[in-house]
């Protein structure tokens, strides 16, 4: 699954050959639902032995169009997970303090320590996505950004870090039919704003930004993956079968006691 939806370092990104629709070998949510269960199990137990190996850690990147499915994501396939070991940060606006430091000052604090699964919301990749579109800084200021992203995520990697990135596709006319049932559901009406409306014109402007992104910064050690995010059921089985497969790789295993058991008397 994971070489399916990889990109491999130096490919050039044209998201219009991908297509956000597919569902792989699965005709239906019922006929995977088995298969994504088995690997929410498997998950569980990786993400014990993880913790309990403490000898790597695991950062993961969701990245989308709006309504793209990163919560339901986070909700669907690392919920079921221990937050004691996994933890998610989203990431909005930088405060006054953030702006007075470099972009990637707030994403270092974050990332997960040895035995742990980071989760980013957004991400560092805002900082060559909203800002260039929305032209917040000059194209000299983020276009030496994905450099800099590169040799950051080199450095997580070299130190132990496990980095897997999603973009989460969605075409244009899945986003209008979520961001309508937002509208139409007053349960929902909370998750939208005029904003919304408003990004949905920049929505080529999007697609270029992202395309440089995953062409210029997916690379060996840090990959991107472009998942196919209309049908959210294949969404949450791509991307927690790309995770076993991962984790699975590690060839992790349990440490030994640091005491002899059978000496241990219980009373």
């Amino acid at each position: 699954m994971s070489e399916r939806y990889r990109v491999e370092p130096g490919q050039k990104v044209k998201l219009s050959k991908w297509d956000p629709a597919e569902t792989g070998e699965f005709d239906s949510k019922g006929k995977a639902r088995k298969a994504m269960q088995n690997n929410l199990k498997r998950l569980a137990k990786l993400e014990y032995l993880l913790y309990a190996e403490s000898k790597r850690s695991v950062l993961i990147v969701l990245q989308a169009m709006d309504a793209g499915g990163k919560d339901g994501t986070i909700r669907h396939v690392m919920g079921p997970l221990n937050p004691q070991s996994c933890r998610v940060t989203s990431f909005k606006a930088p405060s006054a303090e953030e702006l007075s430091r470099d972009f990637l000052w707030r994403i270092h604090k974050a990332v997960p320590a040895k035995g742990e699964i980071g989760i980013f919301n957004r991400s560092h990749y805002e900082d060559v996505l909203i800002v260039r579109v929305k032209k917040l800084v000059e194209k000299a200021v983020w276009s030496k950004r994905y450099r800099q992203i590169n040799d950051f995520e080199r450095l997580l990697s070299e130190n132990g870090v496990h980095i897997l990135k999603f973009f989460l596709h969605i075409s244009k006319d899945e986003q209008l039919k979520r961001l309508q049932s937002r509208l139409d559901d007053p349960d929902k009406n909370w998750k939208i704003t005029p904003a919304d409306a408003e990004e949905r014109q920049y929505w080529d402007d999007y697609v270029a930004a992202y395309e440089d992104a995953l062409t210029q910064c997916s690379t060996s050690y840090a990959p991107w993956h472009i998942i196919p995010a209309d049908a959210k059921w294949y969404r949450n089985l791509a991307i927690s079968e790309i995770l076993v497969e991962a984790f699975e790789g590690f060839g992790m295993q349990f440490p030994k006691p640091a005491a002899d058991v059978a000496s241990i008397k219980l009373k």
